[in-house]
């Protein structure tokens, strides 16, 4: 619960996504200036958001959808009206912040800029912060080292603003215990289906109704067009083998890079915590710091039973019971008080106070595992590994280009362009416009193929990424028209469904009747099942409609019964035995809850700041028509 990138999640993401991405306008200079020349696609109170910066963002969201997808990743996911418009509704909300953050005179210092530049590591050369590299980093994205730093300013001033908000929220001790109760509070229940099966044998269909539902239905029965094709795929990873790394080279990038392949200094500690909010009142913080130094009082005077008091005392459930152990850490990983109070003691040595976010911690160093570099033997390979990657990924944008150029200059043949990447010409086997199957085979890539140009014409498709340095080029071999399936293939299928359609509806309509008489007193004939205990959050078997009239039932009286349709199953009654109330509410238990109802509450307060700030602001969109594909 103490990982830095934990709590501050949102601004790693922003410093991970500023390196990432190829920024090319930054600052309010450079706003300014490439909004009179760029395309706009938004304007918030006069002040332009260009194309430039919607393809930024852009660039972000295919980058962590990429490594979130992997190959079944589709850049036609990008290209709806609904994903430009959240793009630039995060664009619009991101210039508000700032915009109401300056306009409150909050302001981010040179050295708070300095310190997260210099935590980044691919600024880094053996773990320190390297100017030449900082610089070189950023020229090869297009960016000075003043355009780069002006944007990080903007985005820590507009997060600065929003965790104004939302790392303020608010909740009172009874609000705390009303929601422990109810959120813990259980209904002992049975249930009971009246599944549609049994009803079967008493539906009945006829062949008239067979032909109506053929004729009224007659998308349901549409086979949609199909092609066969062949198609050359070129991919950087068609170009390893072809790849060949010297071993100078090798050992050039390891001489140059040692930072990347050692481990640094780790450290393994124990603690015991005693929690209080960052937003608590005084008089609960006060309480809090008394308590650990009551704590704190018992280890000086048994050491030796850090662990077992950690146990005892620690309000931190992820470690108490493991007698406070964290494990191994780096720098980095911690909240910065913890970091520094652990990396300044001695193996066995335990701290004072120490004062966090989360409360006071007393610490305990129990083991540290030095800094070690691998030597380059051990290393070789992956480094050949990687640099063969990176030539193939080179020979590849190199070669990208003229590979399009060849599908569609000699438009009637894929072979010039398999010819000129060295791939072989393959085929697939029938392919449905609508069924996207994954692999080379996304929307994109079948939307491509199933063009008119393609399909009347014969023609090749463009080159289509459909993955991260891979292009397929595809032609059509065989082709079906989309065609209605005839009424004697389908009938029997029409039966089927229209039998179990009534089957249901006779099991929905017994099982209300049974209800009825439930609730009226009499008890019909039923086969109940297991005992289940639910709660509002725990919903076993049931679904949460169900749930929910579970617990609205009036429990004064018991036992009570309740019913829902089923969907595609038929019926279910369920009866409520007994209300089983949660534990008291502990004071440690009382926390955790105000800690989720303090987070709750500050993000809709959050939420609620900025759409007032829109509401107040002069905003006006354009949509870019298209979404521009990126390698």
């Amino acid at each position: 619960m103490f990982d830095l990138v934990h709590e501050n999640r949102k601004l790693v993401q922003i410093v991970l996504g500023l390196i990432i991405l190829p920024f090319a306008l930054w600052g309010v200079s450079s706003y300014e200036k490439s909004g009179n020349s760029a395309e706009v696609v938004a304007t918030v109170n006069g002040a332009k958001i260009t194309q430039q910066e919607f393809e930024n963002a852009l660039r972000q969201q295919q980058d962590r959808m990429r490594k979130q997808l992997g190959a079944n990743f589709d850049m036609a996911i990008l290209d709806t009206p609904e994903m430009k418009r959240a793009l630039i509704d995060n664009l619009v909300a991101q210039r508000l912040r700032v915009e109401r953050a300056k306009a409150e005179g909050l302001v981010v210092s040179d050295d708070q800029v300095a310190q997260l530049i210099g935590g980044i590591e691919a600024f880094q050369d053996g773990g320190k912060f390297d100017k030449k590299r900082y610089e070189t980093v950023l020229a090869a994205q297009n960016m000075s080292p003043r355009m780069f730093e002006t944007r990080l300013r903007d985005e820590l001033l507009g997060q600065e603003m929003q965790d104004a908000y939302a790392q303020n929220g608010f909740a009172t001790n009874v609000v705390a215990d009303n929601i422990a109760h109810l959120n813990e509070q259980q209904r002992v229940v049975r249930v009971a289906p009246v599944q549609f099966q049994q009803f079967i044998s008493q539906a009945k269909v006829d062949e008239a109704e067979l032909k109506k539902y053929y004729e009224q239905n007659p998308k349901e029965f549409q086979v949609q067009e199909q092609a066969k094709v062949e198609y050359a795929k070129f991919s950087a990873d068609d170009l390893l083998a072809k790849v060949e790394v010297a071993p100078a080279d090798a050992q050039k990038y390891y001489d140059e890079h040692s930072g990347e392949f050692g481990t640094p200094e780790e450290r393994r500690a124990a603690h015991i915590l005693i929690t209080v909010s960052a937003t608590a009142t005084q008089a609960e913080q006060d309480a809090a710091k008394a308590k650990a130094e009551q704590v704190l009082q018992q280890v000086k005077q048994n050491p030796a039973k850090f662990a077992e008091l950690a146990k005892q005392l620690s309000q931190d459930p992820g470690s108490a019971a493991n007698g406070g152990d964290l494990g191994f850490f780096g720098h980095g990983q911690m909240v910065k008080p913890f970091e520094e109070a652990t990396f300044a003691l001695k193996p066995g040595e335990i701290s004072g106070l120490v004062k966090s976010d989360f409360g006071y911690h007393i610490i305990k160093l129990t083991a540290i595992k030095p800094a070690r570099v691998s030597a380059f033997g051990e290393v070789r390979e992956a480094i050949v590994g990687k640099l063969r990657q990176q030539k193939a990924t080179d020979i590849f944008a190199e070669m990208a280009e003229k590979f399009s150029n060849a599908a569609y200059e000699q438009s009637d043949t894929l072979k010039p362009a398999a010819d000129l990447v060295g791939v072989k010409i393959e085929k697939s086997g029938w392919l449905n416009k609508d069924s996207v199957a994954g692999g080379l085979w996304t929307a994109k890539m079948l939307q491509a193929i199933f063009n008119d140009e393609v399909v009347k014409n014969k023609r090749n498709t463009a080159a289509v990424e459909v993955a991260a340095n891979t292009l397929v080029a595809a032609r059509i071999l065989e082709y079906k028209p989309a065609s209605v399936r005839a009424f004697d293939e389908v009938q029997e299928m029409i039966r089927q469904k229209l039998l179990r359609e009534q089957a249901l509806a006779l099991a929905v309509k017994q099982g209300k009747a049974m209800l009825e008489q439930l609730q009226s007193g009499n008890m019909p004939a039923l086969s109940w099942g297991a005992v289940q205990n639910v709660t509002r959050a725990q919903h076993g078997s049931l679904d949460a409609g169900l749930v929910r009239q579970i617990f609205q039932a009036n429990t004064a009286k018991l036992p009570q019964f309740v019913g829902s349709d089923a969907g595609q199953n038929g019926y279910v009654l369920v009866r409520i035995d007994a209300v089983k109330e949660g534990d008291a509410v502990s004071d440690e238990k009382r926390a955790r809850y105000m800690q989720q109802l303090r987070q709750l509450t500050g993000e809709e307060m959050s939420r609620a700041y900025l759409s007032d700030a829109k509401q107040h602001a002069t905003i006006k969109v354009h949509l870019p028509e298209t979404v521009p594909a990126q390698p």
